[in-house]
């Protein structure tokens, strides 16, 4: 049989933008090649140690709660305005500082230029001035523990009036650092943001089309996009605020009495907040979960050995996501009394956006059918996130329904669908990626063992944690309290049933520092991984030198050919295409040379003058 693959071309149009070497920011030195480094796989890096490092803050506050609600009164160090702070704190280190720094922030900027075949971002400096804004940004809020008061504690989605009023833990300077915080931290992004979008737009290499973009970088992509019109809410939510607290504007404070006093505030909309803040929450979960898609697309392929199922309608599923996330956000205020159509009409976006969400379930499962599956340790997770992800999704069909919403809202049944969803689910997503992409950056494997047991605790850890939450909500049990004195209608068995998801909570946080060791003694320790140890299609496993080097790919940028998936592929040697090797019968063309086409009638190959290489792709 012959090798017929999909999308494949022996023709790469010619280079549009010479590629100059001599263009990229070289470093000179200590500080300007580690620090301030312009190149985009160090400030990934960079980025990702750092999300890691504020991830595990996120963790011992997870952990503190677990302590007072599995043990109550065992400590004197969580008393009732720290356990409202660890609250608020712990949800906005894990969802901001967290998931969206490390899947943007870190594999974007490490993955881009590699898998689109370019030298680096089109704008490097940028791309080196996000990243310091996000330091600033994670010192200021983790300055904000060690200021009078304390931290914020009104809850990590900072609703007023309460955030603001005396008797809030954190209601003063606290609050003032988070909000500053917050809002450089959206500056960063904006800066790296605008750079990913330009960098995938223009710095495709030769043949690089928008349709043989792998689905990690259409993720991103899509994510990126999405953060751009998302996050302005945010930071204009965060100035107003500001202004609130410290300027006397009333934008979200209406007339209200405090401790028998009459305030000055008058005539402001707390629900005008919600509505910022959840126009910019909504697509936030779409941020962290794109990106995820797009990298448990990747992985499944590679070790089914398959090509994806239903390529163009992951892309079309993207993007329609990515659309239908900016018409839901007011579920999320089901309990704030809005008009019942309103309701109705944010229940019904709610129900659309679950059939795209749906397909690529579908394609994920169609892509194992029958393939020749390895369970490498990325592989586990990438499945571990697919059953966690259908559960989570699963519970938000009930929250996304006013009618049993209302009841649930306040409850222990939220805080399981949320950690489903925007938790467990990507961050099996974020594991799987490191166990994966390790090799390509330090060119050592991550120690197999070790890393199963990380997952098998990690994966039944977390449905031992969250799954019995479902059913704390429906008996009722109230999210965010301190203890559950004198609640008669909470059964003895509840407390039990807490002691034991606290206890499965300190096992899955014990697990995590045997990935912190695994990752640390694999940089010297592991065994040699060699340039594509997975057998992989992509660009990123086609470089020269494993870690790549300053500039990706040596002298000549790769020409692609054909699309990220052809695996298996009838006919071939191997069983799987690169998207750099030309189609039988095409020599491999010197990036700098000429086009090379094949004559199938002649039998003999032409030379078609192409200009110089180039960093901008085909479009």
């Amino acid at each position: 049989m012959s090798a017929v693959a999909h999308d494949e071309s022996p023709y790469a149009p010619p280079a549009e933008v010479p590629d100059n070497m001599a263009d990229l920011a070289h470093g000179h030195g200590f500080w300007s090649t580690y620090v301030f480094s312009q190149d985009a796989k160090w400030i990934g890096l960079q980025y990702g140690c750092t999300a890691l490092a504020v991830g595990l803050v996120g963790m011992v506050l997870s952990l503190l709660m677990r302590v007072q609600l599995g043990f109550p009164g065992v400590t004197s160090i969580v008393n009732p305005s720290n356990y409202l702070q660890f609250v608020s704190m712990h949800g906005l280190i894990m969802v901001v500082y967290l998931l969206t720094a490390l899947f943007l922030g870190g594999f974007g900027n490490y993955l881009i230029p590699l898998m689109i075949g370019a030298r680096d971002m089109v704008f490097p400096k940028m791309n080196m001035l996000s990243y310091w804004l996000y330091v600033v940004a994670v010192v200021l809020l983790m300055v904000s523990f060690f200021l009078p008061g304390g931290a914020t504690g009104g809850g990590w989605t900072l609703y007023p009036p309460a955030v603001i009023l005396e008797g809030t833990p954190g209601a003063g300077a606290g609050l003032i650092m988070t909000l500053v915080s917050l809002a450089i931290f959206v500056v960063g992004f904006t800066m790296g943001g605008l750079n990913f979008v330009a960098t995938i737009l223009q710095a495709r290499t030769r043949g690089m089309t928008l349709l043989r973009l792998p689905l990690s970088i259409w993720g991103i992509f899509t994510a990126t996009v999405l953060a751009l019109l998302a996050f302005p809410a945010l930071f204009v939510a965060a100035i107003m605020m500001m202004m609130d607290l410290t300027m006397g504007t009333s934008f979200f404070m209406p007339a209200i009495v405090s401790k028998g006093q009459q305030l000055a505030y008058n005539g402001g909309s707390p629900i005008l907040y919600q509505h910022l803040f959840w126009y910019f929450g909504h697509p936030e979960v779409y941020i962290v979960a794109l990106p995820a898609f797009g990298i448990v697309s990747d992985l499944i392929a590679v070790n089914a050995r398959k090509a994806i199922f239903g390529y163009r309608m992951m892309i079309w599923a993207i993007l329609i996501i990515g659309l239908l996330s900016f018409m839901v956000w007011a579920h999320h205020m089901f309990v704030s009394g809005m008009n019942v159509y309103f309701g109705f009409f944010f229940a019904t976006t709610t129900l659309f956006i679950a059939i795209p969400t749906a397909l690529k379930v579908y394609n994920w499962v169609l892509t194992l059918w029958r393939g020749d599956i390895h369970f490498t340790v990325p592989m586990l997770f990438a499945i571990g996130f697919v059953f966690s992800f259908v559960n989570g999704g699963l519970s938000g069909l009930f929250l996304g329904n006013a009618p049993a919403d209302v009841p649930l809202a306040h409850t222990m049944f939220v805080v399981a669908h949320f950690h489903m969803v925007m938790a467990v689910s990507p961050v099996l997503v974020l594991f799987g990626a490191i166990y994966h992409w390790y090799p390509k950056i330090t060119g050592r494997f991550l120690n197999d063992t070790l890393g199963k047991i990380h997952f098998w605790i990690t994966f039944v850890g977390t449905y031992c944690i969250f799954f019995p939450m479902h059913y704390m909500g429906y008996l009722g049990v109230p999210r965010r309290y301190y203890a559950f004195d004198n609640m008669q209608y909470i059964p003895d068995s509840m407390h039990a049933l807490n002691a034991f998801i606290s206890l499965s909570a300190f096992a899955v946080a014990l697990v995590q520092l045997v990935f912190v060791y695994n990752m640390f003694v694999s940089r010297k320790n592991g065994k040699p991984a060699g340039s594509n140890p997975w057998r992989a299609t992509t660009l990123e496993w086609q470089t020269e030198h494993t870690p790549p080097t300053h500039g990706n790919f040596g002298a000549n940028l790769p020409v692609v050919y054909r699309w990220a998936y052809d695996y298996s592929v009838p006919g071939a040697q191997e069983d799987f295409l690169p998207q750099n090797q030309p189609p039988a019968g095409v020599a491999p063309e010197n990036h700098g040379q000429g086009t090379m086409l094949l004559d199938l009638i002649n039998g003999r190959a032409m030379a078609a003058p192409a200009e110089p290489a180039a960093s901008a792709g085909h479009h």
